[in-house]
């Protein structure tokens, strides 16, 4: 059999060095990476002199994620820019560093130790929650104040309290800018009086000020308190004994508070949304939260005995996968996938969006929301790599437990208080920064229950 080459892979032709691409890339990038799906399951794209591959065969993915996990290392570009927001976390640092952060934050993040937030994150919940009112509601305030307050309260101990607005805005505009620079060769320094500058430069100094006085506040030796920062500085790393640094804990809070609150923020977002506009789909999830809980507060086990909203939270996932892109790394040497010969310093990239509405995979209506794809007897099985809302291989997220725990306590109790109806006729239109939020915010009408 013959042996495929990069080379021989369909593509674009590529002008001006792939700068227009680029340019696409930064207006509209799930769009760019459409136009490449019709080209088939791998092909390539050469951009700046770099050469890269698209997949979109879930078989391919696993192939690439797991099977060749040893040849990955993250693309450079993406480390370089989020090293500016989160430090040296887990999130961009790469080889033995990576290695010794990961084997240690695991201890952290298992599922035991994640039930056990399980009261932090519905005290939040129940919270912030109180104030709301009958009417139509700014729905991503809501849940970036209901997920922010929940990561600050696990972190810290210590509600969000009146820095919610802020730190959410600070969190938006940084992420706004992170893409942007993603798709340019270097970032210009910070300092310079260019368009955007000022206002990172403002949120850079909330996000340290924020979180820097709770990390210096517990400097001092015995200041054991049983939340996650305790637990990150009490941590050792089990083959030498060794402890995170003051940096490593800064960073890693950094990162934590950061995607902790956005990914669970903006699924709860599209989630909203999808039951707003399925009213039948929300009356079984109610009916479910109603017959399980019985009116009282949810608890970590409880979360596990509500199939059906935890498949609507899957189905809102795979519509509107947070992160919905730029999953991208870079060979580290020559392998065969698929079939084709791909040499070192090849980029890989893997898309979610377009992997979970591919029809191939999800045969019964790959665009209507349908949670039952997730329950058990489901017409179809899903195959293995074609849902990956939380990644895929050894770098997959860390905080998976947390964030399904955190989201299916939240989702039950806006459930159990409130029934949810669009605002509007028109449904929210997506839009990538680093995560997938709707354009113009999304505002429901929450009527509350007892007021029904």
């Amino acid at each position: 059999m013959t042996t495929l080459t990069w080379n021989d892979l369909p593509g674009h032709p590529t002008r001006w060095w792939g700068i227009p691409v680029l340019a696409a890339m930064r207006r509209d990038y799930l769009a760019v990476i459409s136009a490449q799906r019709s080209l088939g399951d791998l092909p390539r794209q050469t951009i700046l002199g770099e050469r890269g591959v698209d997949v979109f065969d879930p078989e391919l993915v696993r192939e690439v994620m797991v099977d060749h996990a040893d040849a990955l290392i993250r693309w450079a570009r993406g480390p370089e820019v989020f090293s500016q927001l989160m430090g040296q976390s887990v999130l961009v640092t790469e080889g033995p560093t990576w290695q010794r952060q990961r084997r240690m934050l695991m201890q952290a993040f298992t599922p035991k130790r994640v039930a056990g937030y399980a009261a932090l994150m519905t005290d939040a919940a129940v919270a912030g929650l109180a104030g709301v009112q009958d009417g139509e509601v700014a729905m991503d305030t809501l849940f970036s104040h209901l997920t922010m307050d929940v990561i600050s309260r696990t972190l810290f101990s210590t509600p969000i309290g009146a820095d919610t607005a802020a730190a959410a805005h600070a969190v938006q505009v940084l992420s706004e800018t992170a893409l942007a620079e993603m798709f340019w060769p270097f970032t210009l320094p910070d300092w310079l009086p260019l368009p955007g500058k000022a206002a990172k430069r403002r949120a850079h100094k909330l996000m340290h000020g924020l979180l820097g006085g709770h990390v210096n506040a517990r400097r001092a030796p015995g200041d054991g308190k049983p939340d996650l920062l305790g637990m990150l500085m009490a941590l050792r790393d089990e083959a030498t004994g060794e402890a995170l640094s003051p940096q490593e804990v800064y960073d890693q809070c950094m990162v934590s508070f950061q995607a902790g609150h956005e990914t669970s923020a903006t699924a709860l977002l599209w989630w909203s949304w999808l039951l707003a506009a399925h009213p039948e789909a929300q009356a079984r999830a109610r009916a479910e939260v109603d017959a399980v809980l019985a009116g009282s507060v949810p608890t970590a086990d409880d979360a596990g005995a509500l199939p059906f909203l935890s498949a609507t939270l899957k189905e809102a996932m795979r519509l509107y996968p947070p992160v919905a892109a730029v999953m991208t790394r870079r060979l580290t040497r020559e392998i065969t996938l698929g079939g084709v010969r791909l040499p070192a310093r090849t980029l890989v990239r893997v898309t979610p969006w377009l992997l979970h509405r591919d029809p191939r995979w999800w045969p019964d209506a790959p665009l209507a929301f349908k949670p039952e794809r997730f329950m058990p007897g489901a017409a179809h099985e899903i195959p293995r790599g074609a849902y990956i809302p939380f990644g895929l291989g050894p770098r997959v997220c860390l905080g998976q437990h947390f964030a399904v725990l955190e989201m299916t306590l939240i989702a039950a109790l806006l459930l159990q208080r409130f029934e949810l109806s669009p605002a509007g006729n028109e449904a929210p239109k997506p839009r990538m920064a680093v995560t997938l939020r709707p354009e113009s915010g999304l505002t429901l009408r929450l009527t509350s229950r007892r007021a029904a």
